[in-house]
């Protein structure tokens, strides 16, 4: 454990710190201005409730198409309650315990502005959670991504009331009985509260920031693996000269040419004369391409950073202006688009990835069929390149944008929905598609350098190779190759590539 991250309403949340906080699992604590104003908020709407009757929604009303029923006052902890349990209704696949981890901590941060209405204890159960890893059990299948991700949160937050399951040092408990550990008493909830921590967008989040941050690194390799195959296949330098960028300066575009330019720098390779007066555009469109996803990744944090740091339930309460207003700063949409953009960006990288490795595969520039001895006897390389045309075929399966489509519910009350859960599991599947496919390449082009030795690519190429052969050997003739489709994967997520 390590020093603590403090939820501060002030602070601005951004991705850098979000994956700090993660790698070193650094307990969370509520800053006194926080806790300040969640006391205020949750003082204020106690007050307000107490001297009018006038109907606030979810509040003292029912919910969605009933919000025109009236709640006594005896009945609204109960309706708070029946809120929580009839909405857990997940399916599918359990969300990854790292993720639901992430999903605490967001729920938590959106509250700590104090606009929600909820008793300090609530938001601290929370952080209790997270610092204790009782990691309750969500389902990835079940929002809409409207009126936030209801059904995920119901699963992230019934625990607090001792009600669904946890997950606690690898064993799965019931809720009631992981608070027994701890003596803890289940949060009694109070009017809103049920509604404040089901109203929000914070499994879709979770997955944003996770995706988002490894697309990042993805970027990186990229350009890494497509620098070894560019040496490997005898490519050219000229697609990568500045100049060229500066009269077509895209961010991504400039920044993806000067990093190709900076990993070339010392390779024997470049220096020996070329035959071929160009290379095919998985090669020298890698600027643009690469240069492409990393501008659209960028834009798609802003996004992500945005929401880290938003109020998303409803309704809102501002206490300072005496207001309670019912808007819908739950809808999914902001992220929906972003995240059906990620997997598209991220898509590309790996459809470009596989076209390398098949010129790699091919036969052409001195190299042999399928970069193995006696090609025929041996098949070499064959079907990795195989494997990797199915994954890009299924991510462009999955990049059909979710955020396109939209079914009513609510009888008619919730009539425009994100969809964006479903655009945050697609792109999760995307990311780890495209980090096999890159995987492929990488495992290709180590092979084919191997077979231009004694000559050498650049000092920071060949530390990679150097890296990637401790973990999978040279081919010299068929074996089984799944255990190093999979290592090659592993190596691509757990490298340090920038």
């Amino acid at each position: 454990m390590s020093a603590e991250h403090v939820l501060h309403p002030a602070t601005h949340l951004d991705l850098e710190t979000l994956e700090q906080v993660l790698r070193r699992q650094a307990p969370l604590r509520l800053s006194d201005e926080a806790a300040a104003r969640i006391d205020h908020c949750h003082l204020y709407l106690s007050e307000r409730l107490s001297q009018s009757d006038a109907p606030v929604y979810g509040i003292n009303t029912g919910f969605g198409s009933l919000c025109n029923t009236s709640i006594s006052p005896q009945d609204r902890g109960q309706l708070q309650v029946n809120l929580m349990m009839s909405h857990a209704c997940g399916t599918g696949g359990e969300v990854p315990a790292e993720l639901v981890r992430l999903m605490l901590l967001l729920k938590a941060q959106s509250l700590s502005y104090g606009h929600s209405g909820v008793q300090r204890a609530t938001v601290q159960r929370l952080l209790d959670f997270y610092n204790r890893g009782i990691l309750p059990i969500v389902y990835q299948q079940g929002s809409l991504g409207a009126s936030g991700d209801l059904a995920p949160l119901a699963h992230l937050c019934l625990p607090l009331i001792g009600l669904g399951e946890v997950s606690y040092e690898g064993y799965r408990l019931q809720a009631a009985d992981a608070l027994h550990l701890f003596s803890w008493q289940p949060i009694e909830l109070q009017a809103k509260e049920g509604l404040a921590l089901l109203n929000g967008t914070q499994f879709m989040l979770a997955y944003a920031v996770h995706t988002t941050l490894r697309a990042r690194r993805l970027l990186e390799a990229a350009d890494v693996i497509g620098a070894l195959s560019l040496e490997a296949f005898d490519g050219r330098p000229e697609p990568f000269d500045e100049r060229l960028h500066r009269i077509r300066p895209h961010a991504g575009q400039l920044a993806t040419a000067r990093h190709l330019r900076e990993l070339l720098v010392g390779s024997e390779l470049q220096q020996q004369a070329k035959t071929a007066v160009q290379d095919p555009y998985s090669f020298r469109c890698m600027p643009q391409v690469h240069g492409a996803s990393r501008d659209a990744v960028q834009y798609v944090a802003g996004v992500v950073e945005t929401e880290c740091n938003a109020v998303t339930d409803n309704p809102n309460i501002f206490p300072e202006t005496d207001a309670i207003l019912s808007g819908g700063n739950f809808h999914g949409q902001p992220l929906a688009l972003a995240l059906d953009f990620l997997a598209i960006a991220v898509a590309e990288l790996g459809s470009i990835s596989e076209r390398r490795t098949y010129q790699l595969i091919s036969g052409q520039r001195g190299l042999p069929p399928f970069l193995v001895a006696e090609p025929g006897l041996n098949s070499g390389m064959m079907i990795p390149q195989y494997t990797a045309a199915s994954i890009v075929s299924q991510s462009k399966q999955l990049c059909t944008p979710a955020s396109v489509d939209s079914i009513v519910s609510s009888n008619g009350q919730e009539d425009h929905v994100s969809m964006g859960s479903n655009a945050a599991t697609k792109a999760l599947r995307v990311i780890e598609n495209t980090g096999q496919v890159l995987g492929i390449e990488l495992l290709n082009a180590v092979q084919a350098l191997a077979l231009r030795r004694p000559a050498r690519t650049s000092p920071p190429l060949e530390q990679v190779v150097e890296a990637f052969r401790a973990e999978v050997p040279f081919m010299g003739r068929d074996r089984v190759l799944y255990p190093d489709l999979h290592a090659a994967a592993r190596f691509v997520r757990q490298y340090a590539w920038a």
